[in-house]
């Protein structure tokens, strides 16, 4: 894929209105995420054209690194960030299940659109894309032009909580780490009503240990970074259960994305919050899920 930056980041569109209501918390999230342009997600997005807001899994590849005084060694640690992020997306997918070209999938909280893309690029299906930033959706849009498909992917300014999709329609849907900016009673209850019988739900998320007794001073550190509300993993598995949502897979792939973090700490493109990720998913106070779920 051909990364075309001089494009992809100039957004001069004003902010839109987001359908329906709107409480003021979700103003304030469309005007953050609309004002966000941080290195760490436009550089590691400028490796190949496919632009996350997301973490990554996997073990990092040293060879691929290659030595720390070579002067590209900075370039070649952000092309492994961005391996890894893009890892992260694919398993995801993986777990969505039997996807054909007809099928219709929503990504909820798509940012920039990068998993969009890779949706289409893996199924061939017609791919769906909701988030409260216009900033966002006009950046995902601009790209799937500029990529030739822009019949099949597409993101709008939605609040994921209340989607203009057919009850019924979507062959799948998830969430990636965007559950912690909305009430999961209300979210699953959208997820199962555009959902078809039989149709997949999947999220990766980042949830506090029940185990641990309450949130943790890094996880409070992590909810005051991104403004938003990080919930249990009990709350997860009650909330899908009460909304037909029946896990098929819980997977902790905390371990799986340590490596990612400690990488990341080490780069030109810390925000510093990379401490309480690392502190938390070692204390066992956080933790980072799959749960793919079947709507029933």
């Amino acid at each position: 894929m051909t990364s075309t930056t001089s494009t992809a980041r100039t957004a001069t569109d004003a902010p839109l209105p987001i359908p329906g209501p709107a409480t003021p918390y979700q103003r304030d999230i469309a005007r953050y995420w609309d004002g966000e342009a941080r290195p760490v997600n436009l550089r590691l997005g400028d490796v190949d054209g496919l632009y996350h807001h997301h973490y990554g899994i996997g073990e990092v590849d040293h060879a691929a690194l290659g030595d720390p005084e070579d002067s590209e060694s900075e370039k070649k640690l952000i092309a492994e960030l961005h391996r890894l992020e893009s890892a992260q997306a694919e398993y995801l997918l993986g777990h969505l299940g039997d996807i054909g070209r007809e099928d219709m999938v929503v990504d909820a909280g798509c940012g920039r659109g990068g998993s969009m893309v890779m949706a289409h690029q893996r199924f061939g299906c017609h791919v769906e894309g909701v988030t409260l930033s216009a900033r966002q959706a006009e950046f995902a849009n601009r790209r799937a032009r500029e990529l030739g498909i822009q019949d099949h992917v597409r993101a709008r300014v939605c609040n994921m909580l209340s989607t203009p999709f057919e009850t019924g329609r979507a062959a799948a849907s998830w969430n990636n780490e965007s559950t912690m900016y909305v009430d999961l009673q209300d979210l699953f209850a959208e997820h199962s009503r555009i959902l078809r019988v039989g149709g997949r739900y999947v999220t990766i998320t980042g949830c506090w240990n029940p185990r641990y007794g309450q949130p943790s001073k890094w996880v409070s550190q992590i909810n005051a970074h991104f403004e938003c509300n990080i919930h249990s993993r009990r709350e997860y598995l009650r909330a899908m259960a009460d909304n037909r949502l029946v896990p098929q897979a819980v997977v902790d792939v905390t371990p799986a994305t340590l490596p990612y973090w400690e990488l990341r700490a080490t780069s030109s493109l810390v925000t510093g919050i990379e401490d309480a990720f690392i502190n938390s998913y070692k204390d066992g106070s956080f933790q980072y899920l799959l749960i793919a779920a079947d709507r029933v």
